[in-house]
């Protein structure tokens, strides 16, 4: 009997440390901002992560994004106005395209 739970529990430890060591590959998101000179930055918010990256000449690239959900928000210089877009999907390794992004005042 004693021998049973011993390999019970030896088996669960090597399960648990199968899943401990299993990684998933991070992706990224990009996308552009028009006018050019009105982005300052593009944040990614999903339910655990919060990322950021400077929007340069009307672009941005968010890399080393977890795969999952984001929403997307882009912070403006005034006169303009942020604007959020959800619903961006990351897949395991893969770079997300938000398209283009166009502010209002």
């Amino acid at each position: 009997m004693e021998f049973t739970v011993l390999r019970f529990v030896a088996a669960t430890l090597i399960v648990a440390a199968l899943f401990a060591f299993t990684h998933f590959k991070v992706g990224s998101i990009r996308g552009t901002v028009t006018p050019a000179e009105g982005g300052v930055r593009a944040w990614a918010e999903s339910a655990t992560d919060t990322l950021r990256a400077p929007i340069v000449n009307g672009s941005y690239e968010i890399p080393d994004v977890k795969p999952g959900a984001y929403k997307i928000i882009i912070e403006a210089k005034p006169p303009y106005r942020n604007i959020a877009k959800d619903g961006i999907m990351v897949n395991d390794g893969q770079a997300a395209d938000v398209g283009e992004i166009k502010l209002d005042k």
